[in-house]
């Protein structure tokens, strides 16, 4: 049987990394042609070599290449791409994107500009969530100086959340709890976010201490359809940036009944801006004696880093229905067609140190991921990558499914302890930690659950196991020649710390 037109010839991803790759994968798989593009930085990635056409577009630093539309723009227009997917982060965000690609007669596979204009800037997303009837969290909208913003924060009652009006990834938020913190806390926040953002604007909100992290995710076509699929939990965060996620929500109020109400608000929401493609609705959930609160905290226009849980609980390729989607074709499904099955968990790994979340960039010595049945590693990292200090350090998401939420656990903590990355420190101990603590265990977590498990990120020493694992690893890459100078394996790490497994192990090479 012959295979169905694609609907775009070529597509050309204005990213790097994992996310360029997933697209890739799912165009190559419809019969599309790839266009990666690659910084100084990136020469030697992955990405690059995944694509079937690759163009430089400039120095390693983002505003040189990877947030440079006019470059994205002519390296579409060199390959003879008629689609550009934005994956997320840098420009996936930027209605200017969207209007260049308008003009230059390129389809932009994601939301039309005025969504991302309403939903992008936080004050009027509040706003207009308000007039179509979404519960937000209280607040107050526009601060213009720290004075107003301690007569906003008297009026809300303390403690308070400032945030970025242009803002996200966690930067320029920042909880107040006394007044005397305040001027101080907006100041900063505001400086941070006009670095960021190049929009120093600020909101307030009231700071609901004790909620967990709930999105929604989105997909809604040209045609008026508009379905939720589902919810993922995404409570577990340092510094506001979120570390594990799975699906569905632990919470015992997270009912089929809560879901539901939690989905047709989010619905209500994309059509109140005439959205259309992958998105997703944020909210604060806030467990009590006579049930939850939801507040809408913001909505991402874009395909998020967590879909993986996603699509491996209901069985969609949300790539593909983006640029279905993208392409004016009809999703095809509607909510009854959505499922729900088993149980989804996402670990992201990260070059940082795991006791103090910094980052931690270099070279990959030797790579191991885990494999089997329900097993999903999305990453751009291999043995002798370079894990660029220019960009976010996330080398890898591991993801995997299990029947349900105990057995997805279980496969999780084996999968882990089977990845090994030597040469750099990863986070993998927090997450093995995280698997094995009781609150987390029984899904009693919040937003502050890191804050409040200072034993978390607490020295550590790798088990057996694992350093075992480790040893092996390094004795490999040694004997292959694979090492780099002389003696550097012997001193790397399999990501739980810089010489914890020969401490374990009294291994040397």
């Amino acid at each position: 049987m012959a295979r169905p037109k694609p609907p775009f010839s070529k597509v050309l991803v204005a990213n790097r990394g994992e996310i360029a790759i997933r697209v890739f994968r799912t165009c190559a798989e419809h019969g599309i042609g790839t266009v990666a593009v690659y910084s100084d930085a990136d020469r030697d990635s992955l990405h690059r070599l995944a694509a079937d056409e690759a163009v430089y577009i400039g120095a390693a630093a983002a505003h040189e290449s990877y947030l440079s539309v006019d470059k994205i723009i002519a390296a579409a227009r060199e390959t003879g791409a008629d689609a550009i997917h934005p994956g997320y982060g840098f420009l996936s965000e930027r209605p200017v994107l969207v209007e260049a690609c308008e003009a230059a007669g390129i389809t932009f596979i994601g939301p039309p500009a005025r969504a991302m204009e309403l939903m992008g800037d936080k004050q009027r997303a509040r706003q207009t969530m308000t007039r179509a009837g979404v519960p937000v969290v209280p607040g107050v909208n526009e601060l213009g100086t720290s004075a107003s913003a301690l007569a906003a924060a008297r009026e809300v009652g303390f403690p308070v959340m400032l945030k970025a009006v242009a803002g996200g990834g966690g930067k320029g938020m920042r909880i107040v709890h006394r007044e005397s913190e305040l001027a101080r806390a907006f100041e900063a926040s505001s400086r941070e976010a006009k670095a960021a953002f190049g929009d120093g604007r600020m909101f307030m909100e009231r700071a609901v201490m004790r909620a967990k992290h709930v999105e929604i995710q989105l997909m809604a076509d040209n045609h008026g359809e508009v379905v939720y699929l589902n919810e993922r939990e995404c409570s577990v965060q340092r510094r506001h940036q979120k570390v594990t996620e799975e699906c569905p929500s632990p919470s015992p109020q997270m009912t089929p009944r809560v879901r539901a109400a939690m989905g047709e608000v989010a619905v209500k929401a994309a059509k109140a801006v005439g959205y259309s493609g992958a998105g997703t609705v944020e909210f604060l959930f806030e467990e009590g004696p006579d049930g939850p609160e939801f507040f809408f905290l913001e909505m991402n226009t874009r395909l998020q880093v967590e879909h993986p849980v996603t699509e491996m609980t209901c069985g969609r390729d949300l790539v593909w229905d983006q640029i279905r989607v993208a392409a004016g074709e009809p999703l095809g499904y509607s909510q009854r067609d959505v499922e729900l099955r088993g149980h989804a968990i996402e670990c992201r790994l990260y070059a940082e140190d795991p006791n103090r979340f910094l980052p931690a960039p270099g070279l990959v010595h030797k790579v191991r991921w885990p494999n089997g049945a329900h097993i999903r590693v999305d990453t751009a990292v291999a043995s002798g990558s370079v894990v660029s200090r220019f960009y976010d350090p996330m080398i890898a998401k591991l993801t995997v499914w299990g029947p349900d939420r105990e057995a997805a656990i279980g496969r999780m903590r084996e999968a882990l302890r089977e990845t090994v990355l030597l040469g750099i420190s990863t986070n993998i101990p927090f997450h093995l930690r995280v698997l094995d603590e009781p609150d987390f265990l029984e899904g009693r977590y919040t937003t502050r659950y890191i804050d409040e498990h200072p034993e978390l990120t607490a020295p550590y020493e790798l088990d057996e196991r694992s350093a075992n694992a480790a040893a092996a690893a390094a004795a490999f890459a040694v004997t292959r020649g694979r090492s780099g100078r002389s003696g550097q394996a012997a001193s790397s790490t399999d990501g739980s710390g810089v010489t914890a497994w020969r401490r374990a192990t009294r291994w040397r090479s």
